[in-house]
């Protein structure tokens, strides 16, 4: 997949969801090649900014509501050729559940140890230095 192709489809947004020492991790039903858990995410749609569509895509994948922190960084993502944004978010109410069993096979809350194990390639490094400092508290 080209830039250019990355550029003229639209951006994902993911939620980086940070609670009592854990990161929110989803598991697809459909893996897209060695992604199958990876953090709520979905199309930025019409509008949108990033941090809305990390907003509605956890609301509707996992059935929580969150509030977007701030934008952690943007790429190119190296296995699906896609614009990704990756979004900080806190946790406003909810337990998280397979809201949308179309996309989902289960959720998990995966402590900093333990992401090698769910995540078996290098995190973006924005997301990476997040999630050191955010779940080493």
């Amino acid at each position: 997949m080209t830039e250019q192709t990355a550029q003229e489809r639209p951006g994902i947004a993911a939620a980086i969801v940070v609670q009592d020492g854990a990161v929110l991790m989803v598991r697809r039903r459909v893996a897209e090649g060695q992604l199958s858990w990876q953090f709520p995410a979905g199309e930025i749609e019409g509008t949108e900014t990033p941090e809305q569509a990390a907003v509605r895509e956890t609301s509707e994948e996992v059935g929580m509501e969150v509030t977007a922190l701030k934008v952690l960084g943007e790429r190119v993502h190296p296995k699906t050729g896609r614009k990704m944004t990756y979004v900080a978010c806190v946790v406003e109410s909810g337990a998280p559940y397979v809201a949308d069993d179309d996309e989902l096979a289960e959720v998990a809350w995966v402590r900093h140890a333990q992401i090698p194990a769910y995540v078996p390639y290098d995190l973006f490094d924005a997301v990476q230095v997040y999630l050191d400092a955010a779940l080493s508290r």
